[in-house]
C-alpha cells in the first residue's frame, strides 16, 4: 500500500488528525479495552465498536477471526465503504485498535491509520472530546478474505518451526511465556519463540505512543526479529499482539502475521510442541 493513496499515514498523531475531523471519507472507530471509556470521552465523530465483535465468539477458540458474515455484519454497521480511511484507537495503547487494523488488512481494506497513543495522547495534546454517542452511517459491506496471509493457523505454524527466516514473536508477560502462570490446560511457549511484551514497545512518558522507532529496531534485532523475516506474533488470545502486530508494520516488517488461536488454542492442545 502506498501511502500517497492514503488520506493519512498509518501512525497518525493526534494533531494532524484534530486537521481532518471534517473529511467525509474518515471512519474513526474507537474500540475501547473499557467501554465505559468512550461515554467518558471520546474523539469527536468517533463511532463506538464493542471488541468483542472482533472476534468469532464461539467454538474450542472463540479469539479466532470472525466468519466472513460476522465480518459483513460489523462493517456493514460500522458503515465501511471501499473509499472509507478508517482511523483505530483505544483507550489502552493499541491493543485493540491493532486488532480492528490487523482485521481491516485481512479483509484487504489498506486504507487506515491508528491514532498513536489513543485517547490519552489525544487529550494529553489538549484536543476536545465529546460525550455524545455518534451514530454510524450503515453501509453495504460485503467482506472478504482478500489478504490470508496476514494470519496464519496452527497447522502451517507447527509446520514452519525452526525454518530458516522465521520466527515468533510472544507478546505476552515474561511469566506466561516462561510457562509460570496462564489459564490454559498447558503452559510455556511455541518452541523458539522470542519474548518482547506488547507495553514494552509502548512509550509511558508520552501517553503510551510507540517508542522511538531506531531503538525499537535494535531491541527487535536483538531478539533476532528483522524486518526482511517472516515474523507471526500472538499472546493469548491476539488482543495484545494486535498491537505488536500494528507496531512490526509501522517498522517496516513487511511479512509479520497474527496467530488469532495465540495461546488459547495452543496451550489447550495435547499435539503442540511447547517449551518453557
Amino acid at each position: 500500500m502506498s501511502s500517497e493513496d492514503n488520506l493519512l499515514p498509518l501512525i497518525v498523531e493526534p494533531d494532524r488528525l484534530a486537521e481532518h475531523l471534517d473529511e467525509p471519507s474518515l471512519l474513526i472507530i474507537d474500540v475501547p479495552l473499557r467501554a465505559e471509556s468512550y461515554a467518558e470521552g471520546h474523539v469527536p465523530g468517533a463511532v463506538f465498536l464493542d471488541k468483542g465483535r472482533l472476534m468469532r465468539g464461539e467454538g474450542d477458540v472463540p479469539c479466532r477471526e470472525p466468519t466472513v458474515a460476522q465480518l459483513s455484519a460489523l462493517f456493514s454497521e460500522l458503515g465501511l465503504t471501499r473509499d472509507t480511511h478508517v482511523v483505530a484507537y483505544d483507550d489502552e495503547g493499541g491493543g485493540w485498535a491493532g486488532r480492528l487494523l490487523w482485521t481491516l488488512e485481512l479483509i484487504g481494506h489498506t486504507r487506515y491509520s491508528y491514532l498513536n497513543g489513543g485517547i490519552h495522547a489525544w487529550r494529553e495534546a489538549g484536543q476536545p472530546v465529546a460525550t455524545e454517542p455518534t451514530a454510524p452511517r450503515p453501509s453495504d459491506y460485503e467482506a472478504e478474505l482478500l489478504h490470508p496471509e496476514v494470519l496464519i493457523d496452527r497447522a502451517e505454524l507447527v509446520e514452519r518451526l525452526g525454518e530458516k527466516g522465521f520466527a515468533v514473536w510472544d507478546a505476552r508477560s515474561p511469566a506466561e511465556y516462561r510457562g509460570e502462570k496462564g489459564d490454559n490446560r498447558r503452559l510455556g511457549h511455541i518452541p523458539g519463540a522470542v519474548n518482547m511484551e506488547w507495553t514494552e514497545a509502548m512509550d509511558r512518558e508520552r501517553a503510551l505512543r510507540l517508542r522511538d522507532y531506531a531503538e525499537l529496531i535494535t531491541e527487535l534485532e536483538a531478539l533476532g526479529l528483522t524486518p526482511d523475516m517472516e515474523v507471526v506474533t500472538h499472546c493469548q488470545s491476539h488482543h495484545r499482539s494486535g498491537f505488536t502486530w500494528l507496531v512490526g508494520r509501522a517498522l517496516g516488517f513487511e511479512k509479520i502475521r497474527g496467530y488469532a488461536g495465540s495461546w488459547k488454542e495452543w496451550g489447550n492442545r495435547d499435539d503442540t510442541p511447547i517449551e518453557k
